[in-house]
């Protein structure tokens, strides 16, 4: 399975991005996808993620700002993110994996990331 990211890049606060994961690959070997991010000094954080069965789970933070969304049939993920603010700013990674939130001892297929940045 690979992943790609792209859509990231420098907006001011207020402003929106839409972050798109291409999937190539065997693409039935996981149950989850999601989006996280690392801002420099912090660990990396579960930011919306989307399970096969349906559900759907933001973080607290961007709740009502951020949308995530799949299209099965060009297995793309996408991350729309409104309203932005500078604690946002941070690599966005794209993943897949059998579950939404990442073990240890498990496969979870990750992205190189893509570059949010807020001013």
């Amino acid at each position: 399975v690979q992943l790609v990211e792209s859509g990231g890049g420098s907006v001011q606060a207020g402003g929106s991005l839409n972050l798109s994961c291409a999937v190539s690959g065997y693409t039935r070997s996981y149950n989850c996808m999601g989006w996280f991010r690392q801002a420099p000094g912090k660990e990396r954080e579960s930011v919306a993620n989307i399970h096969s069965n349906g559900t759907i789970v933001y973080r607290d933070s961007v709740k009502g700002r951020f949308t995530v969304s799949q299209d099965n049939a060009k297995n793309t993920l996408y991350l729309d993110l409104n309203r932005l603010k500078e604690d946002d700013t941070a690599m966005y990674y794209c993943m897949a994996g059998p579950f939404c939130r990442v073990e240890p001892g498990y496969k979870f297929y990750w992205g190189p990331g893509t570059q949010v940045t807020v001013s």
